[in-house]
């Protein structure tokens, strides 16, 4: 896994550094966050694991300016801001999981490791898939609107490509809960709805319409 921290505490950038690159992740570090932004657009990295509180721009900032530049990496937030508000402002910047400081350093690796299984593995991209005006490209993981990449949280990114991946198949809500949340097992399969109905309120100025279909799940059909 290749991972881009970004810690602007020397002390834990350097004890994350140590104990993650000794379970086998390959680490690339930042302290700033215009720095972690470039360092992030140069090569994307499988994860990205994000403190809020940096020199210049701060995490929000910098992932806000991430997911509207097109940047799909899944986001690990790591802060000390442990209250409920900013762990929903966080995932609603386009954050994938949150944890707070101080944390066991097993949970970290494992929600880590759960986020990078979302990511295709290296040699099985395919061919863009179209559902009217959407266009998926399966190498970069950005979905397209004309020749604009849309404005998706990292889980509405998620259920839209699950969806595009198979275009005129239903795809259960059960298999989409797997791939939204992976490893998630606090969250309630009502989750996915709550993603579906954020999402569909998106796709209503592409033409393309979000269906449910009762018993099976859903799928994407372009309208007219």
């Amino acid at each position: 896994m290749k991972l881009l921290l970004v810690e602007d505490d020397a002390s834990m950038q350097a004890a994350l550094q140590r104990a993650l690159g000794r379970r086998g992740m390959d680490i690339t570090v930042c302290g700033d966050g215009a720095q972690a932004l470039a360092r992030w657009h140069a090569a994307a990295p499988d994860v990205v694991l994000l403190d809020l509180t940096l020199p210049g721009l701060d995490g929000l900032q910098v992932l806000e300016q991430a997911r509207k530049g097109g940047l799909t990496t899944p986001v690990l937030i790591l802060t000390a801001r442990g209250t409920v508000g900013d762990r929903i402002i966080g995932l609603n910047t386009g954050a994938d999981d949150y944890l707070a400081k101080p944390f066991d350093l097993d949970e970290l690796e494992a929600r880590l490791r759960a986020l990078h299984r979302r990511r295709p593995a290296a040699g099985t991209a395919a061919p863009p898939h179209d559902v009217g005006s959407l266009r998926y490209d399966r190498d970069s993981g950005a979905i397209y609107h004309g020749n604009e990449v849309l404005e998706l949280t990292p889980r509405e990114l998620a259920l839209l490509q699950a969806l595009m991946a198979k275009p005129g198949h239903a795809v259960s809500k059960e298999r989409l809960f797997e791939l939204v949340f992976p490893g998630e097992s606090d969250v309630q399969y009502e989750a996915v709805e709550v993603v579906v109905y954020r999402l569909r309120k998106k796709l209503g100025a592409t033409g393309v319409k979000l269906v449910t279909l009762r018993g099976l799940g859903y799928l994407l059909k372009a309208q007219g």
